[in-house]
């Protein structure tokens, strides 16, 4: 063995006698430790002996612990509510204060632009206090429950004394008897209650105050009692606020105040029932007494000047009620009534103020369309319905919604009633001519009142006034009795075909009546006399141009102009032929004077008893007709006459016999043409022609406008005898 493994085995012996010195030190070490444990665990085993005896006796300690904490807990969630009530109880009383002191500055205040300031206060208060009121009532019950939880915990418990118990149980009887009665006493018969009853007042008063303030007064001319009608220009009739800004605010806040304290019903009372009263006074201001008369009986009784005044006053007052008061009462009650219900309430309102009114205007307009059906009304029936169109737009804005369904109803209705009557007067009219053949036509062969009234009652219909709505009248008939889908005229036959009607029973009349006369000249004077005047009248006007110019040539003027060569051929042709010169070539000479003088002196005869028939019996009113006759009879008697004077004055005494200037003069006089050297009297003639409606000029001489005037206000029918 080498030296180097000696070392090396020296070595690793020696590492061995280290290893084994060090487990002996790890071996007595671990000794130790476990001996040391040991002594630790006896003295474990005599603190945990301590700790159970500890623990038996603290026990009690730790559940009386544990139950005050549950107390402590209990007692914290009764006092919080409580307190918070307390607070409200105070506010409640701190705003009962000032609401008296309010009400105090706001009776003597007298100025309005200030009251209405305090008033907002004043109503903010009120808010405020309902609001504490609500805020006391809410938590009453939360502090009752809580302060029950308390009593039945102490007492299940027994964490206190039987005095501090008994005291409790005090305490909650009289809360619960305070939110019982005294929270109610606060709300309904305390100074709320009574704060209500003055904003009731102030609210009443505030609307009561609030007028139609844009009406112009003036004189009426239709009054017999001198009294005063308030009249509104149509340029005047646009709405406007009924307050200021600080009123509205005003009104509004009391309104919602009212509302928030379950006086709604009483809020809407107040409103409706001022407004209506502001409203129809609005409105009484004009005066109309009219629309106490509506029923049939009475409105058939009324005279017709009555009538139609009533009528006219009636369409402007209408007009007035909607463009003017409706709508300003209709935004007052937006404004003031629009945020209560979320906007539900106040269209019910607003037609509770209208309902009314508006049912008398319909009354008499109803009244009216249901009245006697006289030809005079069409136009005043006419009037109404256009009124009622141009004010459609409006008035369904106006009363838009569910809550004026009824009202848009009876105008509708009220429209109908007026298209029917319309069209019903205007068809009678032809039935009531057709009925009126009967009657005697008259004596002196003049126009019949029936012809006069009927033409010119159909040339003011087609004015531009009534001919557009009597289209829409028609038309409106024609798609009611023959459907929608019916294929309708156009406007121009619509009007054409009623007015032929109505012109061709004008003509059947005149064939019927002409056959009453026992004179042979007269049937033929009448005829001329209203075929001229139809024609004349109709010529270059509306009506002429609708019903055609050569129809009414055909049917009239070619048919007067056969009348007059009739009447010339009736009337003075037997005249004319006594002078016959054939009869005296076949008389001898012994005979010729005496059949000379016989021929002239019943000519003599003829004449005045012919010229006394015209004055009498023959009237020829139309002083272009009546020229043209004279003329015709000048040339047709005259030379006749001064040609036999002439030829046969050898055989006659002329002196004795008519001479020709006697002859035409005598004419002149019956026809009441003055000489023809006088051009003054010619002159005016012509003048009188030319104011004549006759002439087919549109524009109106004040006469003209004059008869036409009277024409619309004449209470006769035109249809007597």
């Amino acid at each position: 063995m080498s030296m180097e493994e000696l070392k090396q085995d020296d070595q690793i012996l020696s590492k061995l006698k280290q290893t084994c010195s060090d487990l002996n030190n790890l071996l007595q070490l671990s000794f130790n430790v476990e001996t040391s444990l040991s002594e630790i665990e006896d003295k474990f085993n005599v603190m945990q002996e301590n700790l159970s005896i500890a623990s038996r006796r603290i026990a009690p300690l730790q559940s009386l612990s544990i139950a005050n904490k549950a107390l402590d807990t209990k007692i914290n969630r009764a006092i919080s509510p409580a307190l918070s009530l307390l607070e409200s109880f105070k506010l409640s009383e701190s705003l009962q204060r000032k609401l008296l002191e309010l009400s105090s500055k706001l009776a003597n205040e007298k100025s309005f632009n200030k009251r209405v300031e305090k008033l907002i206060k004043y109503v903010d208060t009120v808010d405020d206090l309902n609001e504490a009121i609500n805020s006391i009532s809410r938590e009453c019950e939360p502090a009752i429950q809580k302060l029950q939880e308390v009593v039945e915990f102490l007492s299940r418990t027994k964490a206190t004394d039987q005095f501090r118990m008994h005291r409790l149980r005090e305490t909650l009887i009289t809360l619960k008897a305070l939110c019982e009665t005294e929270v109610d006493a606060m709300r309904f018969d305390g100074l709320l209650d009574d704060a209500l009853l003055n904003l009731q007042d102030e609210y009443e008063s505030l609307l009561n105050k609030m007028r139609h303030r844009n009406f112009i007064e003036a004189k009426s001319d239709d009054d017999d009692d001198d009294d005063h009608d308030d009249v509104v220009a149509a340029a005047d009739m646009v709405s406007t606020d009924l307050g200021s800004e600080v009123e509205i605010e005003v009104l509004t806040r009391i309104s919602e105040t009212l509302a928030a304290n379950d006086c709604l019903d009483i809020c809407i009372d107040i409103f409706v029932k001022i407004r209506y009263k502001r409203a129809a006074k609005a409105l009484m201001r004009l005066n109309p007494e009219y629309l106490k008369t509506y029923s049939l009986e009475e409105i058939d009784e009324m005279e017709w000047a009555s009538l139609e005044n009533a009528i006219s006053l009636w369409i402007q007052h209408f007009e007035l009620a909607i463009k003017n008061v409706f709508v300003s009462e209709k935004k007052l009650c937006c404004q003031v009534l629009g945020t209560i219900m979320d906007g539900v309430i106040w269209p019910e309102c607003f037609v509770k103020i209208a309902d009314k009114i508006m049912a008398v205007f319909f009354r008499f307009g109803e009244g009216v369309a249901r009245s006697k059906k006289e030809p005079q009304k069409l136009f005043k029936l006419l009037d109404m319905f256009g009124s009622l169109e141009k004010l459609k737009p409006e008035f369904s804005e106006i009363f838009a919604g569910e809550a004026g369904a009824d009202i848009c109803s009876r105008f509708r209705e009220l429209e109908k009633l007026l298209v029917h009557s319309s069209t019903k007067v205007f068809f009678e009219l032809g039935l009531q001519i057709e009925a009126n053949q009967d009657v005697l036509p008259p004596q002196d062969g003049s126009v019949p009142k029936l012809v006069r009234y009927a033409i010119n009652y159909l040339k003011y219909l087609l004015t531009d006034a009534y001919s557009a709505t009597m289209i829409r009248v028609l038309r409106t008939e024609q798609i009611w009795k023959a459907g929608v889908l019916s294929t309708p005229k156009t406007d121009e036959n619509l009007l054409k075909d009623a007015m032929f009607n109505i012109v061709d029973a004008i003509r059947r009349n005149v064939e019927s009546k002409k056959l009453r006369y026992k004179d042979k000249v007269l049937p033929h004077v009448f005829v001329m006399n209203t075929y001229w005047y139809i024609y004349m009248r109709t010529r270059s006007t509306e009506l002429g141009k609708l019903i055609g110019d050569q129809y009414m040539k055909k049917t009239y003027k070619i048919v007067a102009e056969e009348s007059a060569y009739s009447y010339q051929k009736q009337a003075w042709g037997p005249l004319v032929r006594m002078l016959d010169k054939e009869e005296l070539k076949r008389v001898d000479k012994d005979g010729l004077t005496a059949m000379i003088r016989g021929k002239m002196e019943a000519f003599t005869k003829g004449f005045d008893d012919i010229t006394q028939r015209h004055k009498s019996f023959y009237h020829i009113p139309d002083a272009d007709l009546r020229e043209q006759m004279r003329e015709a009879t000048m040339k047709l008697v005259v030379p006749a006459y001064t040609e036999f004077l002439n030829n046969f004055a050898s055989s006659l005494h002329v002196k004795s016999y008519p001479s020709p200037e006697y002859i035409e003069d005598t004419l002149n006089q019956m026809f009441e043409v003055v000489d023809h050297h006088k051009s003054s009297g010619k002159s005016s003639l012509r003048q009188r022609q030319m104011r004549d409606p006759s002439d087919g000029s549109k524009s109106l001489s004040g006469e003209q406008s004059r008869r036409r005037k009277d024409f619309r206000r004449s209470k006769t029918s035109a249809i007597d005898t």
